[in-house]
């Protein structure tokens, strides 16, 4: 072929062409990539996608969310976080997220109740919510907690003395009370020989009466219970100041004396009137607990299993424990031939009963919680270990605060190859010294067909 000038000139002209072309299609891929996002799961499952629930409560979210990460610099933690919010943030563009190194920051990291590294704290208007595992499970929930609007009250029993749920003295419960308001739940006081019950109690808290109830306050005690309401009691070990009948009713007992720990002295505490919980039961209200928690001067709880209620030990001691009838001074010791019961032993204790309406119609599941010590969520002891948390979800459980949504874990099916002794010695075999021979023997006879040649 003949090349003339103007073949020349029209072979540039194409190559112009399709070079401008070729750039003009680049540019218009990406400018519609900052309009559109598509994105394709093609993992069995679709584990790296978030769920329609999810997504549907996220459509519901009107207001920016900001998560804080408290981990520290290094580590694939922050990898893992960034990859799980990135999906939220792919169908929610307000959601920010940062991460602190609680190395760096001890004072937010005491403000937040941060418990341990990886915890993640979550905010949405004035709320906020702190969760210690991070999955779509546990984060979803936890958004789905902070957009509810409907309001809980959270009642406090006073005029015996008992642990305020203002102020800041050792004694009393106003760093807890706190902590309830930013979860969005109300708080207010009731004095039974005043009024009644406020009707719209979602729960009732007796936090450590010191004096003895009146007859008719306790009378109003008790029909709340039949009348289905959720109640929190927080014990102390020797008198119950009148609410024996409430006890009875509970079908529950609290053991004479102080319950001591030998144990303690593991986890730095040297004094042996506190108590360390370690392990925890699959229930509503520790099934997420990891943390150690203490309390001081604790009373063990009996179950009086009648029936009425269905009953779960929710906190337990360790062995080494046992309720000490004598004096705390100098070296104690077990004593079996008293009345002193061994551990471990139970100080806290959730009942539940099934309830039902006139028309037999089913109604939610009244729930009480009774721990042998209050000191646990007093303002001197509520940052020591997990206390703020229990303390948290024990109110969030007994106010019915604890519906989830029900998302499906996602798991990489068939991750694991298992072979038998077999198998792993063809493979084995095969790989030391079938594939080298083989190589070997190919290549002999490649040489012996060039050598003929």
């Amino acid at each position: 072929m003949k090349v003339t000038r103007r073949s020349r000139l029209l072979l540039r002209l194409q190559a112009f062409t399709f070079a401008v072309l070729f750039i003009g299609i680049i540019a218009m891929l990406a400018w519609l990539s900052t309009q559109y996002v598509y994105q394709a799961d093609w993992t069995s499952g679709a584990r790296n996608t978030i769920s329609d629930d999810t997504r549907r409560l996220l459509d519901g979210m009107e207001h920016p969310v900001s998560i804080s990460a408290f981990v520290r610099d290094e580590g694939a933690m922050r990898d893992q976080i960034t990859s799980l919010i990135g999906s939220y943030q792919r169908f929610k563009d307000d959601i920010t997220l940062e991460f602190i190194n609680p190395d760096r920051e001890p004072a937010r990291v005491r403000e937040l109740g941060i418990a341990s590294g990886g915890e993640i704290v979550i905010r949405y208007l004035d709320r906020s919510e702190n969760i210690q595992t991070l999955s779509e499970q546990q984060l979803s929930n936890a958004l789905l907690r902070l957009t509810r609007q409907e309001e809980r009250w959270i009642v406090f029993l006073t005029g015996h003395g008992e642990r305020q749920p203002v102020g800041e003295t050792n004694h009393g419960l106003g760093t807890f009370t706190l902590e309830l308001e930013r979860k969005g739940l109300n708080v207010q006081t009731v004095n039974l020989v005043e009024s009644e019950i406020p009707a719209n109690t979602n729960l009732l808290v007796l936090a450590s009466p010191r004096v003895d109830l009146l007859p008719g306050e306790v009378d109003k005690l008790q029909r709340y219970l039949e009348h289905g309401g959720n109640l929190l009691w927080l014990a102390e070990p020797g008198s119950l100041h009148g609410l024996e009948p409430l006890a009875e009713q509970l079908d529950i007992s609290l053991l004479p004396g102080l319950v001591v720990d030998a144990s303690s002295q593991m986890f730095g505490v040297e004094n042996p009137a506190f108590v360390v919980v370690a392990g925890y039961p699959r229930h509503g209200i520790t099934s997420e607990m990891s943390s150690v928690t203490v309390y001081p001067e604790a009373a063990a709880l009996e179950i009086n299993d009648s029936g009425t209620w269905d009953a779960t030990p929710l906190l337990t001691t360790l062995e080494r424990s046992w309720t000490e009838l004598g004096e705390i001074a100098g070296d104690i010791q077990f004593d079996s031939d008293t009345d002193e019961r061994a551990g471990p032993l139970d100080i806290g204790v959730a009942l539940t009963r099934a309830r039902t309406d006139e028309s037999g119609t089913s109604l939610p599941m009244q729930r009480v919680v009774v721990i042998g010590d209050g000191d646990f969520i007093s303002n001197t002891y509520l940052g020591n270990a997990g206390n703020l948390g229990l303390g948290l979800n024990i109110v969030q459980w007994l106010s019915h605060d604890d519906a989830a949504l029900n998302i499906s874990i996602k798991s990489a099916p068939d991750t694991s190859l298992v072979l038998g002794k077999v198998a792993q010695a063809v493979i084995g075999l095969g790989f030391l010294i079938g594939l080298p021979l083989l190589l070997l023997v190919t290549g002999l006879l490649i040489w012996l067909r060039r050598r003929r040649r």
